[in-house]
């Protein structure tokens, strides 16, 4: 069974270029990201929200953001002006009516992704691309809303677009080629690296990632160290920039955690996925980190943070342990040809701030001394969240390498 068979005449027929008019919906922090990029790239955009107060607050956010740049010599008070002049904020739908490629940034409800993509295809052109900015979202079930599936899209931007290096362009099986040929392609031209990758729950980055997450708790649960000595083991033997706990505060961990039961719950309630307690009942007591004051961490004024045990051969069991997990999540990413090699690297470390791609890391670290680990995991939890990939054990028996 092939999902696709002779192509259908397309109905994209311009090219995106710098006069294209580029529409966002959501003037959020990452909707505002996003149109601070096209707009720098020259295109005059529509900042849409229903929101008014939304909009001001946006508005205001640019501006100081746009400021800062100025005193910091990165950016002319001309270019300033230039960003600020292209971008128009709108209340109204009907003011992206020109628009040539609209990029969703709201709510992650797949209902209200639906209803605005429906809405959207009864006002713009027959050539305008509709894309969602969905994390983890299925871009076919958005598409499904419009009577032309074929100009639906996912075009994901990281957190703050502005600086975050990685898109992930992701097409539907009803999108049509066209559609990803010419949203790759604007997007290279603003000066992000882009990563082709299939539909599937996390994509490439929210996918591979969550062991980083999940592996990390598990060995807290398991009272074999602390938040602290787990972020201190993987930034001191992984060279991580954030240990997880870190880095679960600064996302929210409103966000991380739902992020990880979507994708748990997308893949059929896979045990790689499984979501842990221990985040949901912070989840559960709006524990969210940075922005709450308290997750893991006490971010209150004078808290003091904990000390990290500082043991180097536990420091190597947690790394070895955790990097084990995403080494085999992402082999499994590649047997499933969810992406290239390539791209499955460049999107962690451009998307993640790992310090190498993962595959890279498992030519390093040995895939034998990978399969190993995993293998004794496995023996001794009898899990399946621990069970190796299949091309891990296919390569490490014959020796083989990725690069």
């Amino acid at each position: 069974m092939t999902l696709s068979n002779k192509p259908e005449p397309s109905t994209i027929n311009q090219q995106l270029t710098t006069k294209s008019q580029i529409g966002i919906i959501g003037s959020g922090a990452m909707g505002a990201g996003i149109a601070q990029v096209a707009a720098a790239a020259g295109h005059n955009v529509i900042l849409f929200d229903t929101n008014k107060t939304a909009l001001d607050k946006a508005k205001h956010n640019l501006e100081s953001t746009l400021k800062k740049l100025v005193e910091k010599q990165k950016l002319t008070a001309q270019n300033s002006k230039e960003i600020t002049d292209r971008i128009q904020f709108a209340s109204e739908l009907m003011e992206c009516k020109n628009c040539e490629l609209i990029i969703e940034a709201i709510v992650e409800n797949l209902d209200v992704k639906q209803k605005l993509f429906s809405d959207l295809e009864n006002i713009v052109s027959t050539d305008c691309i509709l894309a969602s900015n969905t994390s983890s979202l299925s871009i076919a079930s958005i598409g499904s809303a419009c009577k032309n599936a074929g100009r639906v899209i996912g075009i994901h931007f990281f957190n703050p677009a502005p600086i975050m290096p990685l898109v992930e362009i992701i097409p539907a099986i009803t999108t049509e080629s066209i559609v990803t040929e010419h949203s790759k392609k604007l997007i290279d031209s603003w000066g992000k690296q882009t990563v082709l990758t299939k539909d599937t729950p996390g994509f490439i980055v929210n996918r591979v990632a969550r062991s980083f997450y999940g592996e990390s708790i598990r060995i807290y649960e398991e009272g074999i160290a602390d938040f602290a000595t787990i972020d201190w083991a993987m930034k001191t033997v992984g060279g991580f920039k954030m240990g997880p706990f870190e880095l679960m505060d600064f996302i929210g961990n409103d966000i991380n955690y739902k992020v990880t039961e979507s994708v748990w719950t997308q893949f059929f309630y896979e045990p790689r996925f499984k979501p842990s307690l221990t985040q949901k009942r912070l989840y559960e007591a709006k524990w969210f980190g940075r922005k709450s004051g308290k997750g893991y961490y006490n971010y209150a004024e004078g808290a003091i943070l904990p000390a990290p045990k500082e043991n180097d051969e536990l420091a190597k069991t947690i790394f070895y342990r955790v990097i084990a997990m995403l080494i085999n999540e992402a082999i499994d990413s590649l047997y499933l040809q969810l992406a290239s090699k390539e791209d499955l690297d460049l999107a962690m470390t451009k998307g993640v701030n790992y310090p190498k791609g993962l595959l890279k890391w498992a030519d390093e670290l040995g895939l034998q001394i990978i399969l190993d680990i995993l293998e004794n995991l496995y023996a001794n939890y009898a899990e399946d969240r621990y069970r190796p990939c299949i091309l891990l054990k296919t390569m490490a028996a014959k020796g083989e390498t990725f690069y």
